[in-house]
């Protein structure tokens, strides 16, 4: 198959990991493309919570997850990336020259000396409950993800899970829907307890009305996708009719490994073990950073991703650069194209 690219590195994801190291690996000169299942960057952040405020990044006392991303886009972009999105890599094989082929869904093919695996667990899709017909209304009425806020504003929601994402959007959106219905199968939740406490507050204030112990059941609407309701059943059978403009199921998401394991790369608890050192893994060349990392005493922390974006950004430097001695300054020195 010809080539259809060559750059000295590939990075699988463009998560906040992932959009760093295209920043670290362009302050040592070299050149990246990045590849995403997804339809946008920013990975989880822009896919599940992109209006969540995010508390730990240096700097920032607290900001939106979407607002990250789009300031790692930015630090990314003198670099010039080059973006492959909406396809994941397929296989993976290295030429006798020691040069990477990466192959993707779509039939893009790149070479290149390194890859960075900065994906988490893996593309990842939405755990959808087993209701027929969920698919017709699915992107019209029914959302496992909120890219926008306002796009619900006055809307009759009906929200399922238990979790963090489910008690924290039904939070923020009961400020601007007309009304919420929180679903749960049981009155215990595994979201954070001062969250759940804000949820019973606003539920005792009349804004969101709780339907526990429930399950979904099914869905009421027209063939175009338009949802009118949705039925409930409780552990018994007993069966409940709630109206609703929209349904949000938050029941997590279901990672894929996808190739990875089939490259000879070491897979352990869906992770990926690496040298913390040079966050290389079993195979040379191949790095991995973020979640899909792992070695002892790891704080799994997207602060952390950076500074594995870093270190394997300068293990990296050699390859792309055989015999050439690396003298790093500081980024207040260098300066940024």
């Amino acid at each position: 198959m010809q080539t259809a690219h060559k750059t000295d590195v590939v990075i699988i994801g463009a998560g906040p990991s992932g959009l760093f190291a295209v920043f670290e690996c362009g302050m040592l000169k070299m050149k990246c493309h990045v590849t995403d299942s997804l339809e946008q960057i920013g990975g989880q952040c822009t896919a599940l919570y992109p209006e969540k405020p995010i508390y730990d990044i240096p700097g920032y006392p607290h900001i939106l997850a979407g607002h990250l991303i789009e300031r790692l886009e930015a630090q990314a972009k003198p670099f010039a990336p080059v973006y492959h999105l909406n396809q994941h890599v397929t296989n993976l094989k290295r030429h006798d020259n020691g040069r990477f082929e990466v192959t993707t869904s779509t039939g893009t093919v790149i070479d290149c000396v390194a890859v960075i695996i900065a994906s988490g667990a893996g593309a990842f899709g939405p755990n959808r409950p087993p209701i027929d017909n969920l698919l017709q209304y699915e992107g019209k009425s029914v959302f496992y993800m909120i890219k926008r806020r306002d796009d619900f504003a006055g809307k009759t929601l009906v929200i399922a899970g238990g979790g963090d994402s489910a008690v924290d959007w039904a939070i923020s959106l009961s400020e601007l829907a007309k009304k919420i219905y929180f679903v749960h199968r049981r009155d215990k939740f595994r979201a954070a307890p001062e969250s759940v406490d804000k949820l019973h507050a606003i539920a005792h204030s009349g804004k969101i009305k709780l339907m526990i112990p429930y399950q979904l059941h099914g869905l009421k609407g027209s063939s175009d996708g338009v949802l009118k309701g949705v039925e409930l059943a409780d552990l018994d059978g007993n069966k409940k009719s709630v109206e609703a403009d929209i349904l949000l199921p938050f029941f997590g998401i279901v990672p894929h490994l996808g190739a990875f394991a089939n490259w000879g790369v070491m897979v352990e608890n869906h992770t990926i073990p690496v040298n913390p050192a040079t966050q290389q893994t079993s195979l040379p060349g191949i790095f991995a950073i973020g979640d899909s990392a792992s070695y002892p005493n790891k704080l799994k922390l997207i602060l952390s991703g950076f500074s594995e974006a870093a270190m394997a950004a300068h293990a990296i430097y050699p390859l792309a650069f055989p015999g050439k001695e690396l003298h790093f300054v500081y980024s207040t020195t260098q300066g940024v194209p």
